[in-house]
């Protein structure tokens, strides 16, 4: 179960629960949001649902109301296919936990796709002109926030007339930029920073092969997913994440989670007109799949035999891979294949 499906089917549960009048609110809301929790330990996906409809309650939204709410649709959701556990935390969070059977689909659909994983049709019928920015910043942020809509079922271009992005400007143009710290790197100092922030154009930090350099870690956790892939075929093990791959892991279960949430970020960063979300949630991902490469080796290691374990984990450390890869694309940045 994605995020997308799982905000759906959270909003389809607040909105029987209403029907069956164990709900009673003014207004029901048009979307649901689910997302990663902040913490190990609490679900794949956590939502607020119940702390605003609690606002909504009719006759009694005192302090209790959230925690009513919230224990109302967490016995619905409970009973749900595809959702083996839901806690009620804080004054009245949801964290669910999904079947493990779903994280085996969830990877296996995202290798199906490869990097077009993330397309959507979120913003079918919606068209975004942007108007066109003089600055090098400005014009990039432009460009990659038209493909972003683009990929997400609508229509997106610069043209005269069109929204100005307000993002703060870079004293430089695209020829020093690029001479100074080539496309990839110039690329990543434009858009990884929130638009009203100041980029960081330093070569020493932005060129760096260290860890202390998101944009290297980035690319390097992709390199490393096809090196994987490379060895894996060289000692006979093949990704596959099969319908009864286990994937229980509090590092395979955070990898899969920030994997799920990748349609709904796109889908975020092109509505607020923010590359920057997606350049973090690279990251994200990016130091998610390292911890789970520790935790779980995707390949045998010394005298071991190769496993089902290590197919099923090569099969996300791949999934990892695709939308490392095409995450970069968007941004357009390469993902090279040796770092």
């Amino acid at each position: 179960m994605t995020p997308a499906q799982l905000s759906r089917t959270v909003l389809q549960t607040v909105r029987r629960a209403v029907e069956a009048d164990e709900l009673r609110v003014a207004v029901l809301p048009e979307r649901v949001k689910v997302q990663t929790p902040p913490r190990p330990g609490c679900g794949d996906y956590a939502t607020n649902v119940a702390l605003q409809l609690a606002k909504l309650v009719k006759g009694d939204g005192g302090p209790s109301a959230a925690l009513r709410v919230a224990e109302v649709l967490r016995r619905r959701l409970v009973r749900t296919p595809g959702i083996a556990r839901v806690e009620i935390a804080g004054p009245g969070f949801l964290n669910i936990t999904v079947d493990p059977g779903g994280h085996a689909a969830l990877v296996r659909g995202v290798l199906e796709r490869g990097e077009d994983y993330g397309r959507s049709d979120a913003l079918v019928g919606t068209s975004v002109r942007l108007a066109p920015a003089r600055e090098v910043r400005g014009a990039l942020v432009g460009v990659v926030v038209g493909r972003l809509v683009d990929v997400c079922g609508g229509e997106g271009e610069v043209a005269d007339g069109g929204e100005v992005l307000g993002v703060r400007p870079v004293e430089a143009d695209a020829e020093e930029l690029l001479g100074r710290l080539g496309s990839d790197a110039a690329r990543w100092a434009l858009l990884r920073p929130a638009a009203h922030d100041l980029p960081d154009l330093d070569p020493g930090r932005l060129l760096a092969q260290r860890e202390s350099n998101p944009l290297f870690r980035v690319r390097y956790a992709h390199s490393r997913v096809r090196a994987l892939i490379r060895n894996g075929h060289q000692l006979g093990v093949r990704p596959d994440s099969s319908p009864d791959a286990a994937y229980g892991h509090p590092a395979e279960v955070a990898l899969i989670s920030l994997l799920g949430d990748y349609p709904r970020l796109l889908e975020s960063a092109a509505r607020h007109r923010a590359p920057d979300r997606l350049a973090r949630h690279l990251e994200a991902t990016a130091d998610a799949f390292f911890r789970f490469h520790d935790a779980c080796p995707p390949l045998p290691r010394g005298e071991q035999k190769p496993s089902a374990a290590h197919r099923s984990r090569l099969a996300l450390a791949e999934a990892a891979g695709a939308v490392l890869a095409g995450g970069l694309h968007l941004l357009g940045i390469s993902a090279p294949e040796h770092l």
